[in-house]
């Protein structure tokens, strides 16, 4: 959605112009998303797209790479693609299905989180050392 918002801004002309500073500022950050959505993955054996344990995989919990510093930092780097996106692509228009994508992902973390407290032994003493889901001193 966001793509298609964007493109319909830029074809239309239904923006003020984003600035070059913007453009790279959104190419940088945009770019940090997937990379720090990378990093997650080759830190947690048990990175999985669906909210779920692995029992049968001996499941446990991840504190290495960026789970030191929160406890979803996947959802972190998608919410991060996701922001930037647009203005990468000089659309403001574009935010708003951006941030509709965000408060998504924020509700996706919650289930989530509870899900793991509730499965996954261990997870609830991880939780008490980790204690931000998405970005630290805020949630």
């Amino acid at each position: 959605m966001i793509p298609l918002i964007a493109a319909l801004d830029v074809r239309f002309d239904w923006s003020a112009q984003v600035g070059l500073a913007w453009h790279l500022a959104g190419a940088a950050l945009f770019a940090a998303g997937p990379g720090l959505t990378a990093w997650a993955m080759i830190a947690n054996a048990y990175f999985s797209a669906t909210v779920r344990t692995q029992a049968d995989r001996g499941h446990t919990v991840c504190q290495s790479g960026p789970y030191r510093f929160v406890r979803h930092p996947g959802y972190v780097g998608f919410a991060l693609q996701s922001l930037w996106m647009p203005v990468l692509l000089g659309s403001w228009w574009a935010l708003i299905p951006a941030a509709a994508t965000v408060v998504l992902m924020i509700i996706r973390t919650s289930v989530e989180d509870r899900t793991l407290q509730a499965e996954l032994p261990g997870y609830r003493e991880c939780a008490k050392s980790v204690h931000y889901r998405l970005v630290r001193g805020i949630w």
